[in-house]
């Protein structure tokens, strides 16, 4: 995409921007628009959005779009008041890039920054967890909002190791992490290598 708008986003894009101007994220939630077919655009696993096959290079566009994204089941959208515009997003929308950890052990508080600038608090609400492929290669998440999540990037992944612990849950010892009073579980101490 380049730094115009292309038909078809004009309105998405004035919902997000009148949305940013109180400093609030638009209530996508309490949206229900009908359905206005699908829009060219993906975000890839690392986090780049995509239009038409080409990397949106504006930040702040990202931001924008990134406030107005809406999941129902599997499927993402963005979504207006009176439009919905289907998306594909290959991992997660949104990638964990950093976070500040305050505290020990269940009294811990890890708070993610996502590389659109959503601070999430891993907590209750905003659960961590960890994804394995058929070589046992991790893949972390932790939820941002109303059912979006971040993919926790290598760096942060490894810095969050750095903080875990072994705790006993449900009678198996995991090695895991405290935030917000929940231990989220990483992997299986036995499974530890040692």
């Amino acid at each position: 995409m380049t730094d115009a708008a292309t038909p078809g986003t004009d309105g998405l894009m004035k919902a997000a921007q009148e949305a940013a101007k109180g400093g609030r994220l638009p209530p996508v939630h309490l949206w229900n628009p009908p359905f206005c077919g699908d829009l060219d655009m993906e975000i890839r696993r690392d986090g780049t959005w995509f239009h038409e096959g080409t990397p949106i290079g504006r930040a702040p566009l990202v931001r924008l779009f990134s406030t107005i994204l809406k999941k129902e089941g599997e499927k993402f959208f963005l979504v207006t008041p009176v439009e919905k515009v289907g998306i594909r997003v290959e991992d997660a929308p949104f990638v964990a890039q950093d976070f500040e950890a305050e505290g020990k052990g269940p009294a811990q508080i890890v708070t993610f920054t996502t590389n659109v600038g959503d601070k999430t608090v891993a907590g209750p609400e905003n659960p961590i967890r960890v994804e394995r492929d058929e070589t046992g290669e991790p893949s972390p998440y932790v939820h941002v909002r109303a059912g979006l999540e971040a993919l926790i990037d290598r760096k942060s992944f490894y810095r969050l190791v750095d903080l875990g612990e072994a705790h006993e849950v449900a009678g198996v010892d995991w090695f895991g992490v405290w935030s917000g009073g929940v231990f989220f579980k990483i992997i299986p101490v036995r499974e530890l290598s040692l």
